[in-house]
């Protein structure tokens, strides 16, 4: 049997010009000899529709485009992803589904059992789960449909959800599947893809079948899929691989395989790419063709310009410098350096006098009070005004440059440096920025350049917002070292401020600082853009937590 994996980016909610995708790899597929085109979770809708689902029209529309789908598809078979309708109540309204088609026909719908209903999966909400699963013949051969969740294993979830297994429940007696295909729309987040060989790996093994995985690619709002579809044999070794953050096309011949393998990328490289394609596509898909941000000189500013540079083209993005009385001469030269290396437009516009007006209207009202973070906000605020007006009158999506470090303990300001369309860097921690940096300045092919594009300053000076004389990011907040360790610890491994003072030795007072404003500051974090998702807990859809609370840890 050879089998094509189809590992394609969908747009959620474009039917046709998903299905046309659908069908454009499906043809090379059939031209190369495959008997079994394989599409990713939900292919024809894109994954996750969400509340999309509550347009009933909407789960109409996706059933008349994989009939229409159908009547196009010849000998070579089909496997694709959509929403079914399931007519029993009570229950919910839809199924998750997979649909086996052949010669103009849907031969086969298979349902999800397994509703992932946690992080940033939302399922239970929508679906039913499906209460059975047989086999289906193709070729003389029983192959089991699995999509996504039905396929992970107790071993490689947080807890154990589920009492049902699936995969099990495939192979059981002697008409049990031979071999077992999974859909999927796995989200990457650092670490991931690794987590995902080796739990594939250890299915297959453990089953003694050969396990085809075919992984949605490409970014849908916060979260980005990678790809690396992956077909493994009855022993567990990985056969072949598809290409990691881009489309790509896989055809094995399942009866005599040749190795198709990928280097795997360093952990930093694959989240420069992630961001990348995040970047890209959430620009590309919400209709912009170009995108706008603030260059500080600093570091953070910098990393975004160069992500944004290879996401869409230097011609693309532009760059604002917007000096006041407490820019440094060397931000201002390492801002123009790094948009002179990038060969983007770059543009200087003054805030000061504007700043001057502003002390002026309100001096009356501010009369005898000290100046303090009020003053240095309405800075922010000014600059946040004047790049959303460039957005407006040129029509560039405006990106913000903050880091996690920041938004966690809420070193940003609302209306100001968090005004934008897109948080690129805010699930990235400021000791892994630097880290990033290296990486672009430094891996070879990146950026194509005779030398670094990031400048040394902006590396190696003391990170400062300059909204005050001789401020620095320390005034505030501990090192980056320190605070990235204690997000990490609360926001992503859920520990509280005891346990991290114990496995940490840090001090205990600046651990419940630390946590209380994580906690304070949440009402920020829920009037931020969409924050490109890249760690296991990122600041969005994955994290619930109130704004109006009172709970503070003893």
């Amino acid at each position: 049997m050879k089998v094509a994996l189809a590992q394609i980016n969908t747009t959620v909610g474009d039917l046709r010009g998903n299905c046309a995708k659908i069908l454009e790899f499906y043809r090379r597929a059939a031209e190369a000899g495959a008997t079994l085109v394989v599409t990713p979770e939900m292919a024809i809708t894109g994954y996750p529709p969400r509340d999309l689902l509550a347009k009933r029209r909407f789960v109409a529309d996706n059933l008349r485009a994989l009939e229409e789908l159908a009547g196009q598809i010849g000998e070579t078979a089909l496997l694709a992803g959509y929403v079914e309708l399931n007519p029993l109540r009570p229950g919910k309204e839809y199924f998750n589904a997979a649909a086996l088609i052949r010669d103009g026909k849907i031969v086969a719908k298979r349902f999800k059992a397994l509703l992932p209903t946690y992080d940033v999966f939302d399922e239970d909400r929508y679906f039913q789960p499906a209460e059975s699963n047989e086999p289906v013949p193709l070729d003389g051969r029983r192959i089991g449909l699995t999509i996504c969740e039905d396929i992970w294993t107790q071993d490689y979830l947080p807890t154990r959800l589920y009492q049902r297994n699936p995969v099990e429940d495939l192979l059981r007696g002697e008409g049990g599947a031979q071999i077992i295909f999974n859909i999927s729309a796995s989200p990457y987040h650092l670490g991931k893809e690794n987590i995902r060989l080796h739990m594939l790996q250890a299915e297959a093994k453990k089953y003694r079948v050969p396990l085809v995985y075919c992984n949605l690619v490409g970014g849908n709002d916060e979260l980005i899929f990678d790809g690396n579809s992956m077909v493994f044999d009855a022993s567990g070794n990985l056969l072949a691989q598809a290409a990691i953050f881009r489309e790509d096309l896989l055809v094995v011949d399942l009866d005599a395989p040749r190795s198709t393998l990928h280097a795997p990328l360093a952990p930093i490289a694959a989240l420069h790419d992630a961001l990348v394609l995040g970047l890209r596509d959430y620009t590309v898909k919400c209709g912009f063709k170009s995108v706008v941000l603030g260059l500080s000189g600093g570091i953070d500013s910098a990393v975004t310009a160069c992500l944004a540079v290879a996401a869409l083209g230097s011609e693309n993005v532009m760059g604002v410098s917007m000096p006041s009385q407490f820019s440094s001469k060397g931000s201002i030269d390492d801002a123009r350096e790094l948009a002179k290396n990038l060969g983007i437009r770059w543009e200087v516009i003054p805030i000061q006098d504007v700043f001057h007006v502003y002390r002026a209207a309100c001096k009356e009202v501010f009369k005898g009070l000290p100046e303090d973070t009020t003053e240095e906000n309405i800075q922010a605020r000014i600059r946040g005004t004047i790049l959303m007006a460039l957005s407006n009158k040129f029509g560039h999506m405006l990106l913000t440059t903050g880091n996690k470090s920041e938004l966690a303990v809420g070193y940003c300001t609302l209306y100001g440096d968090m005004a934008g369309g897109l948080a690129v860097i805010a699930d990235v921690p400021k000791t892994m920025i630097y880290q990033l940096a290296r990486y672009i300045n430094h891996a070879p092919g990146v950026i194509n350049r005779q030398r670094p594009v990031i400048p040394e300053a902006s590396l190696t000076k003391p990170p400062s917002a300059e909204l005050r004389p001789n401020q620095t990011d320390q005034d505030t907040l501990p090192p980056y070292e320190t605070l990235d360790v204690i997000l990490r610890k609360y926001v992503e491994e859920s520990k509280s401020a005891a346990e991290i003072v114990t496995e940490t030795k840090l001090d205990e007072k600046l651990v419940r600082e630390i946590v209380r404003k994580i906690d304070l500051n949440e009402y920020k974090r829920k009037q931020a853009p969409p924050c490109l998702r890249v760690t296991t807990k990122a600041f969005g859809i994955g994290r619930r937590v109130p704004i109006a609370q009172r709970y503070v840890e003893r």
